[in-house]
Formats: structure tokens, C-alpha cells, sequence
């Protein structure tokens, strides 16, 4: 197994060891160093480079925006953005994203022990996927998104820059800072929350047709390239981005200020109808459901699903079990298999199926996995991927 050299950029030096604590204890990882700013790691790096920078917002000297344009102008590096934010200042992640953070997590605002057991693998897997992110597709994207389109509501691309704060009311003691081995938890399938249907008690048909899109590593600007393109007469679209709960919110509100159509994070018992976009929160399986002749959605805590909560297979399989043919399934840029089973049993039940292609990829992981289980319908490129979902208004 290859090491993923890492280094952390962060001025607190409670983060610092919480991080150095969860990569010590990982295998497959290797710490080159620490720095509390940019310019200091600029000098450590030089002796080797790391393969994935962590990378806070808020420091001294230079702040961590600032250094991430600087660096994917003079060495790109895949880099994974860690802050903790109010949720006002949930908005910056916008900025971190678009100047080219392959993701963004929260960092612990209280007890690091609680953290070290509950949020290292959201961490350890941003990781694993930043170092395998192909940054020139990943610059491409950016730069598709520079084009105005048609649906937009605005011109404004960037949103006005937002600050980030620090964690506040965060303490260690010398007995958090040692080292905690972490045990790995099993990874669950959708079944331990959704159970699976029989083909032959999938719907036959329902009134209304329905998308679910499923992305994780690379999704957040895959999806609003998509997204921008389409019209106000879109079916209802269900939305699952692999995000911190702390930005998904933000990440609805931003993309509801440049799209035609009505995009806002999915609360419970919300309506799902045309010309409408409902994404996933962050910490919550998003579930499609039909009652009284309308689609409406469940949200669920219930545990990690390919450790991921939301996970794109339960949203999938939830598809399938209530809208059946009348839907249409598309799976994304992003590491894993999260979401390939939940495509293929949409795709028995009679939905359309697509993939996004190797080429456009970011992380060409859970196309990949839907591909190679026989449920994907076409493989398409990203910049034509609203063309097909456009295509499949037709019982709007």
C-alpha cells in the first residue's frame, strides 16, 4: 500500500496534535511535519513534499485562502480545507472549494477525545480521496464554472468573502493530547437502515418522475456546473454531497443564488415537486417517499452507510422502492462504492441510469463501482450531463 505523505498548516496547536494523534494511529499515513502558518510550512515542505496538505482558514501572517491560491497557482497540491465555523461563516467554504480544496471538514469545537472516536474517519477518507484527485480536472471544472449560463438568477459567480472563526471553548489537557488508538467500525450496507425490496414489489408506476443524484470527492463543483444549466421545469431533484452538516446549508443557500431553480438543504417532511432541489444535510440519510399522491422526503440519523451519513445508496435504494420507472439516476465524481448498489437497484426497477465518465473525474471511484455492477444506463461526460437530465422531463 502506497503512503499518503501529509502535512498540517494550522495555528492552533490542540488541532495540530489532534491530527497528529489520529495520522500516527492510521496505517497508510505518514506525518512529514506540522506548522502554525504557511510561510513556516513553505520552508519544512521543501524537503519533501507532501502528497495532501490540511490546511486551516484562519491563521497569522497569511491566511489560509490566500495560500491555497497562491499554492494551485505555483505548486497544486491536493489540499483539505479543516475549520470550524459558525453557521454564518459556513459560507467561506464556497471560496475554498471554488479556488480549488479537493474538501472541507470541521475540526472539533469541544472535546478532541469525542472527535478522535467520532469524526476520524470523515478525516482519514477526505484523505485518501484528496490524494487521489486529478487536480487538472478539478481546475477544468473551475474553469467551466467561470462561463454564465442561461438558467442563472444572477451573474455574480463569488460570493462576498465570509469569515471564518475559530473554535471557541476548545480545551486539552496533556491526558487528551496522548495517543488513542482508533478501533475500525464495520462497514455497514444500506440494509442496516433501509431493508431491500423484492424486483417484483418495486412500484409499476407512479405520477411525477424524480432524480437522485448521488457525489461525493469533486461533486460540489461538478453539481453546480450541472445544476446552473438547468430550467425551472426540472422534475424534483434529490441531491446526496458526501458533507460536514456544518456547510451543507450554505453550500444549498449558495447554489440557490446562481440557479434558476429552487435549491434549499432537505428538511423533514419537505415536499419534493417540480422545479425544486433538495439536498441531503450533512449527518442525515435523505429517504423519498409517496403519500396522498405527492412525493415528500424522510430525514433519518441512523448509522454511517458505507461509512456515510447521508449515503447516497440509501437515498438510491429509497428512489427505487417509491418512484421505480419514473426515475432517473446519476452518480457522480468521488472515491468509493458509495451509492453503485443503490444505482443498480434503481436501474432494475426500471430507472435511467448515468454515470459521469472517467475523463471528467475527479475521482473516478463511485462511477466506477455503478459501472462495473451493470446498473448504469450511458456513461456521459459532465458538460453533458444536463443535456440527459433535461431529456427526462418528459411526466413532469
Amino acid at each position: 500500500m502506497k503512503m499518503i505523505h501529509v502535512f498540517i498548516i494550522d495555528d492552533s496547536a490542540v488541532v495540530r496534535q489532534a491530527f497528529t494523534n489520529i495520522l500516527n494511529d492510521a496505517p497508510g499515513f505518514n506525518l512529514l511535519g506540522t506548522a502554525a502558518n504557511p510561510l513556516i510550512a513553505m520552508r519544512k515542505m521543501q524537503k519533501q513534499w507532501p502528497d495532501v496538505i490540511i490546511l486551516d482558514i484562519e491563521m497569522p501572517q497569511m491566511d489560509g485562502l490566500t495560500f491555497l491560491r497562491k499554492l494551485m497557482n505555483e505548486r497544486p497540491t491536493p489540499v483539505v480545507m479543516c475549520s470550524s465555523l459558525t453557521q454564518d461563516g459556513a459560507s467561506v467554504t464556497v471560496q475554498v472549494l471554488s479556488a480549488g480544496a479537493v474538501d472541507i471538514i470541521t475540526k472539533p469545537e469541544s472535546g478532541l477525545q469525542d472527535f478522535l472516536y467520532e469524526s476520524h474517519r470523515q478525516l482519514l477518507d477526505a484523505l485518501r480521496a484528496a490524494s487521489q484527485a486529478n487536480l487538472k480536472k478539478l481546475k477544468h471544472n473551475r474553469q467551466l464554472l467561470n462561463r454564465p449560463t442561461p438558467a442563472q438568477k444572477v451573474t455574480e459567480l463569488m460570493p462576498k468573502p465570509v469569515s471564518a472563526v475559530k473554535p471557541g471553548g476548545m480545551s486539552a489537557t496533556k491526558k487528551q493530547s496522548r495517543s488513542i488508538k482508533i478501533k475500525a467500525e464495520p462497514k455497514l450496507s444500506a440494509d442496516a437502515l433501509l431493508p431491500a425490496l423484492a424486483p417484483s414489489l418495486y412500484p409499476s408506476s407512479m405520477s411525477g418522475r424524480i432524480i437522485g443524484i448521488g457525489a461525493s470527492t469533486g461533486g460540489t463543483l461538478a453539481l453546480e456546473l450541472v445544476l446552473r444549466q438547468l430550467p425551472v421545469d426540472m422534475p424534483g431533484i434529490l441531491v446526496v454531497q458526501h458533507m460536514s452538516e456544518s456547510f451543507t446549508a450554505a453550500f444549498a443557500a449558495r447554489l440557490n443564488s446562481i440557479c434558476a431553480l429552487e435549491i434549499k438543504e432537505a428538511a423533514h417532511m419537505d415536499d419534493v415537486k417540480p422545479g425544486r432541489v433538495l439536498i441531503a444535510p450533512g449527518g442525515q440519510h435523505l429517504l423519498l417517499k409517496y403519500a396522498q399522491g405527492k412525493y415528500f422526503v424522510e430525514l433519518k440519523k441512523g448509522p454511517l452507510i458505507n461509512r456515510h451519513r447521508p449515503s447516497v445508496d440509501i437515498l438510491f435504494r429509497s428512489i427505487a422502492q417509491t418512484a421505480g420507472a419514473m426515475a432517473t439516476g446519476l452518480i457522480m465524481t468521488g472515491m468509493g462504492d458509495d451509492g453503485a448498489r443503490g444505482l443498480k437497484e434503481m436501474h432494475n426497477a426500471g430507472a435511467t441510469t448515468f454515470a459521469q465518465d472517467e475523463a471528467s473525474c475527479v475521482v473516478f471511484g463511485m462511477p466506477k463501482e455503478a459501472i462495473k455492477l451493470g446498473g448504469v444506463d450511458k456513461v456521459v461526460a459532465l458538460e453533458a450531463v444536463a443535456n440527459y437530465l433535461m431529456q427526462e422531463r418528459s411526466g413532469v
